[in-house]
């Protein structure tokens, strides 16, 4: 997402100017924003640019999710030129949208020439169409052409993430003649570890690294030590395949091309860990239903992200509830069944959702196919069975002795190892028929499972109790 080079940073930082915005436990210091609290109110814009405009953008982000709403754009505007805009890619999405719809697209216009062609796109895809094209016009011809060409791209595709900026040369140059372009052009990308070879139609050969340039002679042609592109990846593919890739290979940067294989951009080892970050971040908010929720989300949009899931988790309340009512009779002759059967969904629950966790998480990445499906369902019915007989055991014991009636024991561990293998069971063929189908097991998974195992434990337990109590 944030390529910065050594010497930029180095600018915006002196080492005897050197600020230090954080405690001991990595958070923001509580003095520190006091002082900046009170330099906005007193349009101290000596104290910002010595103590904020020379930070990190990864800092200046820090703060501006740190402080109050109102001081946030009073900040970027106090600082004006000074605000590093790549700083917004550092911040969640509400806080950024808050603070660029209300600069004007003037000033977003020449912040955006400033930076890296991903961090650019970053920050446009967030406004409005209309602010968008204001934007874009007036930027030079030829950056505005990479900016619509990797916004044209799928959101949350390599090509959304690829960096326009590269170096390319032809397979005849030289050794000596590809080092003297790299001293003498301007337009080059900030930092950059491979070269990569194309032909006249942009289609790409293959690529070198940056230290085979340095050990080979000036008068070597490229195409004698050029080598194939390691997994060069298209422009269409998901972000998060692509994260894959630069995992299973362990790549630093990979070429982006187009559908007739020609280099479109770079994508960055830098890009793919906000990549993975995001789609972990993603992931675990999907299984607890908060959809796209961040922190700096108001009262109605939290309400909005999560009342679906809650009303979908009360309709399957329901069903569970209708379970239990088919044996109303049986729990008003025997008490002890009220206060045991939470008991048994729980368990069943906790179990279930181990197991989905697990299972969606391999889904994620790539880990769960079709090659070892079986082996892992039969793994995880195994571990149902195992651990239902030993907490029918443990619970068996506590509820006979409980109530002095150890038939009752033996019910409820009855239901316990049911329950648990139907857990074992919902928790890893669910996601498994929902990846199937398209659906995303993630956000889906946990209401389901929870169903299932509610409604088994609630029928298994009392459903034997009543037929071995004849109530």
């Amino acid at each position: 997402m944030t390529t910065t080079d050594t010497e930029d940073r180095n600018r915006k930082r002196p080492a005897d100017e050197d600020v230090d915005i954080y405690n001991e436990d990595g958070n923001v210091r509580s003095d520190f924003l006091t002082r900046l609290g009170a330099a906005i109110a007193d349009r101290d814009t000596l104290f910002l640019r010595q103590n904020v405009a020379r930070l990190h953008e990864s800092e200046i982000g820090d703060l501006l999710e740190s402080i109050q709403p109102d001081q946030r754009l009073a900040l970027v505007r106090l600082l004006g030129d000074d605000f590093d805009m790549t700083a917004l890619t550092e911040v969640d999405e509400t806080i950024r949208r808050e603070i660029v719809d209300q600069l004007p697209n003037e000033q977003i216009a020449a912040a955006i020439g400033e930076l890296d062609s991903d961090d650019a796109v970053y920050i446009l895809e967030d406004l409005d169409q209309e602010d968008r094209e204001e934007i874009l016009a007036q930027l030079p011809f030829t950056e505005r052409v990479r900016l619509r060409r990797a916004l044209d791209y799928p959101e949350s595709s390599a090509g959304r993430r690829m960096q326009t900026e590269f170096v390319a040369v032809p397979p005849f140059w030289t050794v000596g003649q590809t080092i003297d372009y790299m001293r003498d052009e301007e337009d080059l990308p900030y930092s950059f570890s491979q070269i990569f070879v194309i032909d006249p139609t942009f289609k790409l050969l293959g690529a070198v690294d940056l230290d085979q340039i340095l050990r080979t002679k000036r008068q070597m042609k490229i195409e004698t030590i050029m080598r194939e592109t390691n997994h060069p990846i298209p422009a269409e593919m998901d972000q998060e395949e692509a994260a894959q890739l630069f995992e299973q290979y362990d790549l630093l940067s990979a070429a982006v091309v187009d559908e007739n294989e020609r280099l479109v951009g770079v994508l960055t080892i830098d890009d793919v860990v906000d990549v993975i970050h995001e789609e972990a971040d993603e992931d675990i908010k999907r299984l607890g239903g908060v959809g796209d929720e961040e922190l700096s989300d108001n009262v109605i949009s939290t309400v909005r992200s999560r009342f679906l899931w809650l009303l979908i988790n009360l309709g399957t309340a329901m069903l569970s509830a209708s379970v239990i009512g088919l044996f109303d009779g049986s729990i008003e002759k025997m008490i002890a069944l009220a206060v045991l059967m939470p008991i048994v969904a729980s368990m069943g629950g906790n179990a279930g959702t181990q197991t989905m966790t697990v299972t969606v998480r391999a889904l994620a990445t790539r880990d769960l196919d079709i090659y070892n499906a079986g082996r892992i369902i039969r793994r995880e019915a195994g571990v149902g069975i195992l651990n239902g007989m030993l907490f029918a055991l443990l619970l068996g014991v506590i509820a006979g002795t409980w109530f002095h009636n150890y038939q009752l024991g033996a019910v409820i561990g009855a239901a316990m190892i049911i329950n648990l293998i139907a857990a074992a069971l919902a928790g890893i063929l669910l996601p498994l028929l929902l990846d199937k189908m398209g659906a995303d097991p993630a956000i889906a998974s946990s209401v389901f499972v929870t169903t299932v195992t509610d409604c088994t434990g609630f029928f298994a337990f009392l459903g034997i109790a009543t037929w071995w109590f004849g109530i």
